[in-house]
């Protein structure tokens, strides 16, 4: 069989590391694929409005390209990553979509509330919100994990899905959807990542809860659970070694790309998804299988 051209770069990615979080697409070698030239949009968005948290790189920004292929408009939030967020932009207006991009700190509610705000005054709408912003501070030492780190996690990770939803619900409506970026972690754990999969099996918990709330409201509630992806977050994350072996425990015997994981946001924000609330789509290279 052909290698592929996931297969490709999986194989030209060398050990490598990054000094601050969430980390930067722009000094990754080699950088990541977020634009599937073969994923061809067919307007499952068109005349759509869609928030993404942590859009400006990694998954948040290939959910913000094929978005963009589909015909949504794009709104995207970020830390401090200006460069990467206006190359966001400049790949969602490639594909004739309005783009509008914020550097906010979600873990404030107020922050989160004009977010909401300024999307809606800048398109009049939203239809989409994709909370997908996260962080994540590796400890083998169980008793190092600090009550600044552990606050600090859960702000970003899952105290920002409540404050964004919170303000995005009053003006959703019956077929709107909220998507949530969960991880593999919910579901098998990690021994060095306590306080982040702890806030990945609280998503998951948010995403069923909140699915049975807004049902009647018809404002779908899913989540995405990635596996090991090639995004900033690892490089930022682990070390040289670590980011190396990165996805060659997985069934597949590589990482994925931000490419690969989108088209299920695709799936979760349009009508082929009418009859799904509650779910999660892992896409994870057999990373995990869940029962």
């Amino acid at each position: 069989m052909a290698e592929d051209k996931f297969e490709k770069i999986d194989k030209e990615i060398e050990p490598q590391e990054q000094s601050h979080q969430p980390g930067s697409e722009r000094e990754m070698s080699p950088e990541p694929i977020y634009d599937d030239k073969d994923y061809k949009g067919s307007g499952k968005l068109k005349g759509k409005t869609a928030l993404i948290t942590g859009g400006d790189s990694g998954i948040g920004r290939a959910v913000a390209v094929a978005f963009a292929k589909e015909g949504a408009n794009v709104a995207i939030a970020y830390l401090d990553e200006h460069d990467d967020a206006e190359d966001t932009v400049k790949a969602i207006e490639s594909y004739g979509a309005k783009a509008f991009k914020s550097a906010t700190d979600i873990g404030d509610s107020e922050n989160c509330q004009k977010l909401v705000d300024d999307v809606i005054a800048e398109f009049g709408g939203l239809n989409i919100l994709v909370n997908n912003a996260g962080k994540q501070f590796p400890q083998d030492d169980f008793l190092a994990i600090t009550p600044d780190q552990l606050m600090e996690t859960f702000e970003t990770n899952i105290f920002s899905m409540f404050y964004l939803s919170q303000a995005a619900v009053p003006h959703m409506q019956k077929g709107d959807s909220i998507i949530n970026t969960s991880s593999v972690t919910a579901y098998r754990g990690s021994s060095s990542l306590i306080d982040y999969s702890s806030t990945k099996g609280a998503i998951t918990a948010f995403t069923r809860s909140l699915s049975q709330n807004l049902a009647d409201k018809g404002i779908r509630v899913n989540s995405v659970a990635p596996g090991p992806i090639w995004t900033p977050l690892i490089p930022a994350t682990f070390d040289a070694e670590k980011v190396g072996k990165h996805g060659g425990e997985t069934a597949m015997e590589r990482r994925g790309q931000p490419s690969e994981v989108a088209p299920a946001y695709v799936y979760f924000a349009s009508k082929d998804s009418t009859y799904v609330t509650g779910q999660a789509i892992h896409v994870n290279g057999g990373d995990f299988i869940t029962s």
